[in-house]
């Protein structure tokens, strides 16, 4: 088939990589514009377009589809089908009517529930217990189109936003496959019921604040891993934390310090209490508990702060 595939991040790279290794012609990358990052702010290419332009792909990078001189250049592709995944623009109707079979996202979540931008990390927030992924067919609406397939993946306990969108990017490719050999598929409507919302993860989101139940905390600390990273205060600076595990201990002030030690910084919550066992300072690297603790020694009783 002749397509065309949209997508910005590593999980949609992931997606497109097995596309071009299938053997359908990709005639055109659409991806967002370069932007700046790092403490440089130099302009960096997104995985998706690493990997068009490794693989001599012809790339498209507008600031909107919206304009007819973006459609138009869709338009003449004549392609089949557009693959999207994690692109990041909106999708007008008359882009979304283009290609002969439509336009086919895929999604890393199990629709409705966790239509949006952030479906990995709002799934571990909320402590669910499953995801996956749906190949949808999409509409105007945000993720309010039909499934076409769909496949099921458990939360395991320990998973983080990083873990499971590795596991998720392998199922979406495999799923996007499966669909591209048997269009057109019947389709299945979503129900309304059950429909949440992903929004986008704000960095205001990550402080730690230690007056909630530790077992919340420990969810916001994978979910936040790799960004942005759960943060608290000690003394004034900011730190984040990376890894955690919920204890059986109660009865101190949010934010107390019960022990320190090779274990990790055990700290007193709202409810039971959270042993940080993987740290990080301001600029620093991660470390574990023990090595965190030979360069800044910390005492029972001391308190973590939020961060504002």
């Amino acid at each position: 088939m002749k397509l065309i595939f949209a997508g910005t991040p590593a999980f949609s790279a992931t997606i497109l990589e097995a596309i071009i290794a299938s053997g359908h012609r990709v005639a055109l990358v659409l991806t967002q514009p370069d932007r700046p990052t790092g403490r440089g702010m130099t302009l960096r290419a997104s995985p998706v377009k690493a990997l068009a332009l490794a693989s001599g792909i012809e790339i498209f990078q507008p600031q909107t589809l919206r304009d007819t001189v973006a459609q138009e250049r869709v338009r003449a592709v004549g392609a089949d089908v557009m693959i999207v995944a994690a692109y990041g623009l909106i999708l007008p109707q008359a882009v979304l009517d283009l290609p002969h079979f439509g336009c086919i996202n895929v999604h890393a979540s199990l629709l409705p529930r966790w239509r949006g931008a952030a479906p990995i990390q709002r799934a571990i927030l909320a402590g669910d217990e499953q995801t996956g992924v749906c190949i949808m067919q999409m509409e105007a609406g945000l993720d309010t189109g039909p499934v076409l397939l769909s496949e099921t993946l458990p939360i395991a306990p320990h998973d983080t936003a990083a873990t499971l969108h590795d596991s998720l990017s392998v199922v979406g490719a495999r799923l996007i496959m499966k669909a591209l050999e048997a269009l057109p598929l019947p389709s299945c409507p979503q129900p309304e019921t059950g429909a949440t919302y992903a929004n986008k993860i704000e960095k205001s989101e990550a402080s730690l604040d230690w007056g909630l139940s530790a077992s919340q905390l420990e969810r916001q600390i994978r979910a936040f891993n790799p960004f942005p990273g759960a943060t608290f205060s000690l003394n004034g600076h900011a730190h984040k934390a990376w890894q955690s595990e919920v204890l059986n201990v109660s009865g101190s002030p949010p934010g107390t310090v019960l022990t320190a030690d090779k274990r990790g910084i055990t700290v007193a919550c709202g409810e039971r209490a959270l042993r940080l066992t993987e740290l990080q300072r301001a600029g620093g690297k991660r470390l574990s508990a023990a090595q965190f603790l030979a360069g800044a020694p910390m005492l029972p009783g001391m308190s973590l702060d939020l961060l504002t």
